[in-house]
């Protein structure tokens, strides 16, 4: 027997032009991450219907939602989609066109009031019936734009007195079910006050201790790439045996990591900083946990043949610390680094890099 209630469906789009695997794995994750985040806004008590690829499909049995309430989960939703990919752009370390053009997805929402049928499917209620067909079909129309909030007539309200900075149209559908007319709104402006995250260069309340540098005949791409992933480090830094324990799929700044050291020790790190400039100056730093001495990988463009990477080795404020070191370990300490960076030259001219970076 069929049911009245509220189908409410958020859709994703921006990542189907990427074909390329990595591209797909990065951009399947991204997608994983933000439905989440969807699925962690829903405050109006909204059941899952399923997942549809980039979609979610909710729904809510009852009488029609007022619709300045069905308004805030809107607006919930649509903050915390783009809160995450600020973050995320603004913490990542990949350089793919998936991880860099994440944030410019994009979100709308489908709101459509009708009648359907639950049918059970082990933890989740599929939704059959005229109407959940209505819903998909509208996620399919002729508004130019890709991030607006599209409300059918079937909810019986007068949208044009909900925000004054909304700017209501009007248009309609033919579905298989007849014509479905429907307004919208952009909901665009909702993203000029969200916060970008403040990320402090931990460098700056630091002392550096140590500065070595190397140039390599190779473009600052390939030198980039080698440098900045986990996988590499082992096969050129003299104290790691492998790096495991990688905290996300997609490390980013303040993910953390375990570095496995030649003599069985491990240590475990996170990254402090990360600021890509393959023009200038590409900034890398990991801080070990413990201890929090830091050591910052900048790789340099010299021309478009020659590229320089200096490692550097910083503490924290310690006077005393600073004199043990410089009598006791500075001088091996930077041995190892120079060994490093001597057995970094054959590992990149050996370095393929993916055409997707």
């Amino acid at each position: 027997m069929e049911k009245r209630g509220l189908l409410f469906i958020p859709d994703i789009s921006g990542f189907s032009k990427f074909v390329n695997e990595v591209e797909i794995q990065h951009s399947q994750f991204i997608i994983q991450q933000l439905l989440e985040v969807l699925i962690n806004a829903n405050d109006s008590d909204l059941e899952i219907s399923e997942i549809e690829g980039d979609a979610i499909l909710f729904y809510k049995f009852g009488q029609p939602a007022e619709l300045n309430a069905l308004y805030k989960q809107v607006e919930k939703m649509f903050r915390a989609f783009h809160q995450y990919l600020i973050s995320y752009d603004n913490r990542k370390i990949c350089q793919c066109k998936a991880c860099i053009s994440a944030v410019d997805l994009t979100l709308k929402v489908i709101t459509h009031y009708g009648e359907f049928t639950p049918l059970s499917v082990q933890q989740f209620n599929k939704l059959i019936g005229r109407d959940v067909i209505v819903a998909h079909q509208l996620l399919k129309n002729d508004i130019a734009q890709h991030e607006y909030w599209l409300v059918t007539k079937t909810l019986d309200s007068d949208p044009a007195k909900l925000r004054p900075w909304m700017q209501w149209n009007t248009s309609s559908k033919e579905t298989e079910s007849g014509k479905i007319s429907f307004s919208y709104t952009q909901l665009g402006p909702l993203k000029n006050d969200i916060p970008k995250p403040s990320i402090e260069l931990e460098l700056s309340k630091k002392i550096k201790v140590l500065s070595v540098s190397r140039d390599y005949a190779v473009t600052i791409k390939t030198l980039c790439y080698t440098v900045v992933h986990f996988e590499f480090r082992h096969l050129w830094h003299g104290r790691i045996k492998l790096i495991d324990e990688v905290e996300h799929f997609l490390p980013g700044i303040g993910s953390r990591h375990r570095h496995v050291l030649n003599t069985g020790k491990t240590e475990m790190m996170y990254i402090s900083s990360f600021i890509y400039d393959p023009e200038g100056k590409t900034i890398f730093s990991e801080t070990n946990e413990k201890d929090k001495t830091t050591t910052c990988f900048i790789a340099q463009k010299i021309n478009e043949h020659i590229s320089r990477l200096t490692l550097e080795f910083y503490f924290q404020p310690n006077i005393l610390k600073q004199v043990l070191f410089n009598l006791s370990e500075k001088k091996n300490k930077e041995e190892e680094m120079r060994q490093s960076l001597e057995r970094l030259d054959k590992v990149v001219k050996e370095m393929v890099v993916p055409l997707e970076f």
